[in-house]
């Protein structure tokens, strides 16, 4: 089964924050890998309620399509360049893989061997194995045929031909064996007879002893004696399989890295006739193969909405996704799937309250860190049950959690206020990154940017300030209306303050008492006053 990503919108509040990892949770609990993501930096309060109530900052989700990383790869079975084509076959039967990377020592690859690769030697022109001998190595020989080095050399002088010497009146009168490589049986005047013939290499098949003059006129003439553990046949055979497969590696290789996007890979594979790619990580190193039947049969991420349903609050290319739920009490605006979802939307004003229902629908349970968290995001979202978005249901759910948690509700709400806010240490560019949503309201490009603090005297900066941050704010984010709303608890309202080009519709600084929820007042005056310019 496919890992679930649950998941708030791209500027997460606590609410967002909570009902991503309650909701992950929840699914864990009923079987389903899920895990929490988030979308955007989390806020003071936010880190304050994960650190109190002992939870991680969720991972963060950068894009809604599934990335080779996320792909089942094929393990990373591979060969180096010094191996030979019998050690290579050998390992593909072992690891029954038809293909390998060539790699370095520091698993780099350096190229890409196949089973057609390997039977070419077979089929090709002899052509082909000449060249491959012309610099076989004797140790190489020696293993491939379980054979015994009797002579080496330093130096070889091999043309990459290979005599088969065989008994007969003639002996070896009629072989051309001048630096080729010469297989010969235990016929001591046919061996003498070629080593001085200039032979490059001699193996000895059906051998038991060696005349040691055989061995001391190899040693003047510089050719390697092995013997072979096999007879003539399988030689003569085996021989061709004592190359290094550097020779025979096709070093054109499609590489993909772990972090692209199987999108993108599976294109490229398409136009291409290879079985699998190797896929290396940010060392360059060898970590997998991606089969060419992966790039078929694929799909994106896995995604449950919670806080929202918009695509552009979402992750990016989220149409691309399998959307499995949406969790929300938000407006429904711009949705659409291709296939039947779970959608629950209630008027509410926490979508962290519709979760905990959940959890007392399904009789699941919450734990005491758990309940303590949804509580929070509870509180932090009907700015303790002040919004006018709260609702009996809202504060009913909360006093169960409460009980749960052992906690106060006013206790907690005054930490979650107070000892998370550091408006002092913010500055305004701090405030401008944090609780952001955008809108279209009349074809124009409107972000409102809401701060819950303790009091306005918190904030050190003049109106003056605010207002030209909410101008580069406007002009940096293509925005026709920057709103800067700091909510202020103690007093129950908002101030407003504007940049762009629409500013001028609005007075500057002004405090609209209790006024505090977003989508049900502060956001319905904007509208109201673009629609009537």
């Amino acid at each position: 089964m496919n890992m679930i990503y649950v998941t708030g919108h791209r500027h997460p509040d606590t609410d967002s924050i909570v009902a991503a990892l309650s909701y992950a949770a929840l699914k864990r609990i009923n079987g389903f890998p899920a895990m929490a993501c988030r979308l955007g930096e989390i806020s003071d309060e936010t880190k304050y309620i994960l650190n109190r109530f002992h939870f991680d900052v969720p991972a963060r989700l950068d894009d809604a399509r599934i990335r080779l990383a996320d792909m089942p790869l094929d393990r990373p079975f591979c060969i180096g360049e010094e191996a030979t084509i019998f050690e290579t076959l050998e390992k593909m039967s072992r690891c029954r893989q038809p293909f390998l990377a060539v790699v370095d020592e520091c698993q780099h690859v350096k190229g890409m061997i196949t089973t057609n690769d390997l039977g070419s030697i077979a089929l090709a022109d002899t052509a082909l194995g000449i060249d491959l001998l012309k610099d076989v190595r004797v140790k190489d020989v020696a293993a491939t045929l379980d054979g015994n080095i009797l002579v080496d050399c330093d130096t070889l002088h091999l043309n990459g031909k290979v005599s088969i010497v065989t008994l007969s009146r003639h002996k070896a009168d009629r072989y051309q064996v001048k630096d080729r490589i010469v297989i010969i049986g235990d016929d001591v005047p046919s061996q003498k007879q070629v080593i001085e013939a200039g032979a490059g290499m001699l193996i000895l098949v059906w051998c038991t002893t060696v005349d040691p003059e055989v061995l001391e006129l190899a040693k003047k003439n510089g050719c390697p004696v092995i013997v072979s553990g096999h007879g003539s046949m399988n030689t003569s055979r085996y021989l061709f399989f004592a190359p290094r497969i550097g020779q025979l590696m096709s070093r054109k290789v499609h590489l993909f890295h772990i972090n692209d996007f199987m999108e993108e890979a599976a294109k490229k594979m398409r136009k291409d006739r290879f079985r699998a790619y190797p896929v290396i990580d940010n060392s360059e190193r060898l970590v997998g193969y991606l089969s060419k039947d992966a790039g078929i049969d694929y799909e994106n991420k896995s995604i449950i909405l919670v806080d929202h349903n918009e695509f552009s609050q979402s992750v990016p290319n989220i149409e691309k996704a399998v959307i499995l739920e949406v969790i929300d009490h938000h407006r429904i605006n711009d949705f659409s799937t291709s296939r039947p979802i779970y959608f629950r939307n209630e008027i509410i004003g926490s979508t962290s309250t519709i979760v905990a229902s959940m959890y007392f629908e399904q009789e699941a349970e919450i734990k005491k860190n758990m309940a303590g968290l949804l509580l929070s995001a509870i509180i932090s979202d009907t700015m303790n049950f002040q919004s006018p978005t709260t609702t009996e249901k809202d504060k009913r759910i909360a006093a169960r959690l409460a009980e749960i948690a052992e906690i106060e509700i006013d206790d907690l709400a005054y930490d979650i206020y107070f000892m998370s806010s550091n408006c002092k240490e913010k500055s305004l560019a701090d405030f401008a990154r944090g609780d952001v949503k955008a809108f279209l309201i009349d074809d124009k490009n409107v972000l409102i940017a809401q701060a819950i603090i303790p009091s306005i005297d918190e904030i050190v900066f003049t109106k003056e300030q605010i207002m030209q941050t909410a101008d580069e704010q406007a002009r940096q984010k293509n925005a026709d209306l920057f709103v800067f709303v700091f909510t202020d608890i103690l007093k129950k309202g908002s101030y407003f303050y504007f940049g762009g080009k629409e500013k001028n519709l609005f007075e500057n600084g002004l405090f609209h008492e209790n006024v505090l929820s977003r989508k049900k007042q502060i956001l319905p005056m904007i509208t109201s006053t673009l629609l009537d310019s």
